[in-house]
């Protein structure tokens, strides 16, 4: 068996199995932390870069359980019936066969297993806390040597990561993982929610987000269905969503570009997103947040924050829409077309229809970038006040996790919301602990010429704020009201007290919402 097995059906175990394997693999310390002891810091970078060799020579070497795992499932290697018998005590490779793990050659101790599943260890920090599971998924391009197929099922990637981290977690009654894949998103919302509903158009993901609630000892309740259908009439507190959201021409898929489940919607540009933006407000209990990953189109002749802010007024909810990057036409055809599989050293006359194709389709409708990044949407509790928007760019770094700085800016809108300008003027606040104060002089000056503060936490933003607001800022120690603050910054500078206020008090509503700020409560 020297190749790894073609496309097999999903796995599938008892739930007696499922229990054998999870402490099998806990058994073998087959953990992220082991797996970079094992690895080192040369191989583990290695891998990082998606280069296998010194990690596999390193597993070779160790000759432990759990590099016979690392082997098998996270580097595509053969390993024999005797080395997966000795990882997996009570499973065995015969039971691991069972469960639709692995194919063997045959039943002997010296006969070759592949795996027929990617999996490997996850271990994730998020709002909650940090996560630790095994994660099982369809095997990567690397470790096949085959382009995906369509029904293909995706492990954790950089979007599943950043969605997980930037999701708040506070306790909540029901959940929604709309288009769940593995199940990364259901099993970190199952932590902090009494229970979740996962759904997803293929039936193949959602037989591997089975047997990953099943190795994480969680319950879940999958169903079949597109988008939204599985749960018509349902409400929940939280909805969390990595979609199909890519934007692909039809035109593509008859160049021989294959229509991927995890990321093909079916919809014409960007009208998945869409869709899910202004379609999941009835499914938000009073309270409830959306949180989910999509692309936007920026549209010649019109900016891309208004055509979203358009999506925001259609849902009728409070929203908030950070774009985190943006690529051209043509970076975003390349990056989904070798995403795709379809490259030109294996098929340049498809590969280049297709990208002529995707070419062609933006131009005709005047697409000129396309956006990424996070949205949430959330239903007031109660009526009566306008819903609060937001669409912006933040395209510097962020410290993760991020999601208790975002359920900490909707806690401050609220803040802010219930009060006017006196209740906010007799406040007290104080420096958040991550903010810092820069200053930039020329050298012998007297005076910065350039004074901001940074946030340490968060998305990371920088204002620059005036001397009036800087010299507040630099009273907020909790002790005097804002009100006060202002009276003394006026009778110091010989400053009217209602021209003081008027510039203190808006910027310190922004700088509450943001985190620079926060009230003292009495």
């Amino acid at each position: 068996m020297s190749q790894p097995p073609v496309h097999l059906p999903p796995p599938a175990g008892t739930p007696g199995q499922v229990a054998d394997l999870r402490a099998d693999l806990g058994a073998a310390g087959y953990t992220v932390d082991g797996v970079a002891e094992l690895l080192g810091p040369v191989a583990g970078a290695a891998l990082h870069r998606e280069q296998r060799l010194p990690a596999l020579l390193a597993a070779r070497r160790a000759g432990t359980p759990a590099a016979t795992l690392l082997r098998a499932f996270g580097l595509g290697d053969e390993v024999t019936v005797a080395e997966l018998d000795a990882a997996l005590p009570a499973t065995r490779a015969a039971g691991a066969a069972a469960l639709g793990l692995v194919a063997l050659a045959g039943a002997g101790p010296s006969d070759a297993v592949r795996a027929a599943v990617d999996l490997r260890p996850y271990a994730a920090q998020d709002a909650a806390g940090p996560a630790h599971w095994w994660l099982a998924s369809d095997l990567g391009e690397s470790v096949t040597g085959r382009p995906l197929t369509p029904d293909h099922v995706l492990g954790v990637g950089g979007a599943s990561l950043t969605l997980a981290q930037a999701t708040v977690r506070d306790p909540r009654r029901a959940t929604l993982d709309l288009g769940t894949g593995c199940g990364v998103q259901a099993l970190h919302a199952a932590r902090h929610s009494a229970r979740v509903v996962a759904t997803d158009v293929s039936a193949r993901a959602l037989a591997f987000a089975a047997l990953n609630a099943g190795l994480a000892g969680v319950a879940v309740d999958l169903r079949a269905g597109s988008l939204l259908d599985p749960v018509a009439g349902e409400t929940f507190d939280l909805v969390v969503s990595n979609p199909p959201f890519v934007i692909t021409p039809a035109a593509a898929y008859a160049a021989g570009l294959p229509r991927m489940s995890y990321r093909d919607g079916g919809r014409a540009g960007d009208d998945l997103v869409r869709d899910l933006v202004t379609g999941l407000g009835p499914h938000l209990a009073p309270g409830g947040v959306a949180q989910l990953l999509g692309n936007w189109e920026h549209h010649a002749g019109e900016g891309w924050a208004e055509r979203v802010q358009g999506w925001l007024a259609d849902a009728g909810l409070d929203g908030w829409v950070v774009q985190r990057e943006v690529q051209d036409p043509a970076e975003y055809a390349e990056l989904w077309l070798s995403d795709g599989g379809l490259r030109p050293e294996r098929d340049r006359a498809g590969y280049e229809a297709a990208y002529a194709a995707w070419l062609a389709d933006f131009t005709a409708r005047g697409v000129t970038g396309i956006g990424f990044g996070h949205v949430l949407l959330r239903r007031p509790v109660a009526g009566g006040t306008s819903p609060w928007r937001r669409v912006e760019e933040l395209t510097g770094p962020v410290r993760q996790p991020l999601g208790g700085h975002v359920a900490s800016v909707l806690a401050a809108h609220d803040w802010l919301a219930a009060r006017d300008d006196a209740a906010l003027a007799g406040a007290r606040l104080v420096v958040a602990a991550d903010v810092t104060e820069e200053r930039y002089l020329v050298p012998g000056a007297a005076d910065p010429q350039v004074l901001q503060l940074r946030q340490g936490g968060g998305y990371g933003r920088v204002v620059r704020p005036g001397s009036l607001v800087a010299g507040a800022v630099g009273a907020c120690d909790g002790e005097l009201t804002l009100a006060q603050i202002v009276a003394a910054l006026a009778q110091v500078l010989d400053l009217p007290a209602p021209d003081v206020a008027a510039e203190v008090l808006p910027a310190a509503r922004g700088l509450v919402l943001d985190g620079f700020l926060h009230p003292v409560e009495s």
